[in-house]
């Protein structure tokens, strides 16, 4: 038994909030944003929005695109860094907002990895015959955890909320996954703070050594999905598709050159929706499949590396 990703979908909040909008707000321009991270726009949940609420658009899309009903899904992984309350988890919330019950659903917390990790474990799941159709989401709203006066992290991030309906398969759709982490790089990116006695201790804030995040990334996104490949006996040749995680376009190019990926092969968003955390790559892969990009019988290498430090890749056959 194998799985494949039966439908996907995107959803992205109403507000767009454009460079400009930010320059008018922090010390910046579009010129200095577009030039450091190629990010042109973002969009901005609206106050009573909650990140179950963006996952809930999301994962209905995809189910449409799966001509699926919610009920029969028996799995929920939600991908999330920014979850509705401490518990219960987004997973739950969103299992019932969707009207389905019993089986399990659960939060990941990988931070820009996260989807990358729900999807892995999902796959093993579906594999296994322990669930038969699973919905796995990366859903964020980083809005909420940004200083709006730190040009450095504020012009950043987005909100937004990707999805997609993993079913069983005879033949591998998923035909790989790796996942690592290393925490003694954990204070590179984090939001240090904590609730403790109804107050909140430290910082509430995302803080980032931007460049030690670069150097970081850069290795380990081309050496993931160089395992995938080794493990598959593929070669970048046979890659169609790149989507990496949509934080920094510096940051994709470099991957794909490593690689040895012609640019036009990777898939890039990150313009209109800026870095969406666990959203980005399956909002970046709903747009490219949705666009006609990824066909029947494509390679797509799904490629991400986010706080802790985290890192991984799944290797997909198309179709």
């Amino acid at each position: 038994m194998h799985s494949r990703i039966a439908g996907t979908g995107g959803y992205l909040p109403a507000r767009c909030v454009t460079n400009a909008d930010l320059a008018q707000r922090v010390n910046t321009s579009d010129d200095w944003i577009v030039a450091r991270t190629g990010i042109r726009a973002r969009h901005i949940a609206a106050a009573d929005q909650a990140t179950s609420d963006l996952a809930l658009a999301a994962s209905r899309r995809a189910l449409e695109a799966a001509d699926m009903p919610a009920s029969e899904v028996d799995m929920i992984v939600v991908a999330t860094t920014t979850p509705d309350m401490i518990f219960p988890s987004t997973a739950c919330i969103l299992q019932e907002k969707l009207g389905v019950a019993g089986g399990p659903a659960f939060d990941v917390q990988a931070v820009c990895s996260g989807f990358v990790y729900a999807l892995a474990l999902a796959d093993k799941m579906v594999a296994t015959g322990s669930a038969r159709n699973a919905l796995v989401v990366g859903a964020e709203i980083y809005s909420r955890i940004l200083d709006w006066n730190d040009r450095g992290t504020c012009v950043l991030f987005g909100d937004g909320a990707g999805a997609v309906v993993l079913v069983p398969s005879a033949t591998p759709g998923i035909l790989s996954s790796h996942l690592h982490a290393d925490g003694s790089h954990r204070r590179t990116l984090e939001v240090p703070g904590r609730v403790a006695n109804g107050v909140i201790e430290g910082s509430p804030y995302v803080t980032m050594d931007g460049h030690a995040v670069f150097r970081f990334a850069v290795k380990v996104l081309a050496d993931v999905a160089r395992e995938a490949l080794d493990a598959n006996a593929m070669t970048p040749e046979d890659i169609d598709w790149l989507i990496p995680h949509q934080a920094n376009i510096r940051i994709m190019d470099a991957t794909a050159k490593k690689l040895g990926l012609p640019l036009p092969k990777v898939v890039a968003t990150l313009d209109r929706h800026g870095n969406t955390s666990a959203a980005s790559i399956p909002l970046a892969l709903d747009v490219a499949v949705r666009d006609g990009r990824i066909l029947p019988g494509h390679h797509v290498m799904l490629a991400g590396v986010g706080g802790g430090l985290t890192w991984g890749s799944v290797l997909l056959r198309w179709g």
